[in-house]
């Protein structure tokens, strides 16, 4: 059964990303115990850009645990100096670090079924420069757009608690779309 390994939030901040200050709330850290799942998201947790993040269809943001070798040995190969140690979970920028549920495992319409919520899987993240600047190398977004290791958004049916370590059901929906096809036909025009 797949498992919620851990959650993260946090608040916006201005960071530097090639000399400019920008607003943002990929940053995210564990919180530990119960955190309220809301209908635009998590309790303690901020989108600096709402044209691009949040909102009811994209609340929440999930990513399979079982990606974070890959970005361990990118950032490795990217010649990053000081990553001896494993990336901790939220690196990407991610609200719920999830086992056993990857990209090719969902599609839109699908129900990560909780204790005592259910968050509805609405669309693949589109990743942006920002994302390049968390990982640390230039090459980020292309890494992630070559192997489709983008993770999924969330809307919130049914709010409620959610606590890490916690198991879920993956319930299918119509299986119209799914999370790979639609991420490849977004970055497939930003990639041309």
């Amino acid at each position: 059964m797949p498992k919620l390994l851990s959650i993260q939030t946090a608040c916006a901040q201005r960071i530097q990303i090639n000399g400019r200050a920008i607003l943002t709330a990929i940053h995210k850290l564990p919180v530990s115990g119960v955190v309220q799942a809301l209908p635009l998201g998590l309790m303690g947790d901020e989108q600096a850009d709402l044209s691009v993040h949040g909102g009811l269809d994209k609340a929440v943001y999930a990513y399979p645990s079982e990606h974070y070798p890959f970005w361990q040995a990118q950032r490795s190969a990217a010649g990053l100096t000081g990553i001896d140690d494993a990336l901790p979970f939220g690196s990407v920028g991610e609200n719920l670090s999830l086992q056993g549920v990857l990209e090719t495992d969902v599609w839109v319409g699908d129900v990560l079924k909780f204790t005592s919520c259910e968050l509805r899987v609405t669309q693949p993240r589109e990743p942006c420069y920002k994302f390049n600047a968390a990982m640390g190398f230039s090459g980020a977004v292309r890494a992630m757009a070559q192997h489709t290791y983008c993770g999924f958004y969330l809307a919130v049916d049914e709010p409620g608690p959610l606590t890490a370590g916690e198991a879920f059901e993956l319930v299918p929906g119509p299986r119209r779309l799914s999370i790979v096809e639609s991420f490849q036909a977004k970055m497939f025009k930003h990639l041309r």
